[in-house]
């Protein structure tokens, strides 16, 4: 195999549909919670992919007050044929997520089936997302039922393509 096959692989056609995700965004949020103050924050989210039937997710977060580490998430993306969109990730404040939904022009619309939380992390019982891409800039809402409160609007951000253009 060529150098170039392994730097370029072509993406894979279960989620050549969502390839408008892939890439290094860049941006800022805003948080709001009724547990917790408002906050602003720093975000970088890259959406890659190996070629495989999946898209690698990972995301960071940073206080824009003072640059310290807010969240991260690592997972997967993944678009079985016939099926839903899948998210697959794993928060280092010991919760686990597994939502699924649908994809409709240029926007994910997500809703968790599964949230497992360690004996430690707080009990976060459901998420919901919505992903907007629109050229260069990606919009996301995220809302939360945690902590013994229904779900609600959580964080919501703006982030630009950072990586030169459409991969």
């Amino acid at each position: 195999m060529s150098r170039s096959t392994v730097d370029s692989p072509v993406l894979h056609g279960d989620v050549a549909h969502l390839g408008f995700l892939l890439g290094l965004w860049r941006g800022e949020g805003e948080g709001v919670y009724p547990t917790i103050a408002p906050f602003h924050y720093g975000e970088e989210l890259v959406v890659g992919h190996v070629g495989k039937p999946f898209l690698s997710w990972v995301q960071r977060t940073w206080s824009l007050d003072d640059g310290r580490a807010l969240h991260a998430e690592t997972g997967y993306l993944r678009s079985p044929p016939g099926g839903p969109v899948e998210l697959v990730l794993s928060h280092p404040t010991g919760v686990v997520e597994l939502s699924e939904g649908e994809c409709h022009d240029g926007t994910v619309t997500l809703t968790s089936r599964l949230v497992g939380c360690t004996t430690s992390a707080k009990p976060v019982r459901a998420l919901s997302r919505v992903i907007a891409v629109e050229g260069d800039v990606l919009r996301y809402r995220l809302s939360m039922a945690a902590v013994g409160r229904d779900e609600t609007d959580h964080l919501t951000a703006t982030l630009r393509r950072a990586d030169g253009g459409h991969p």
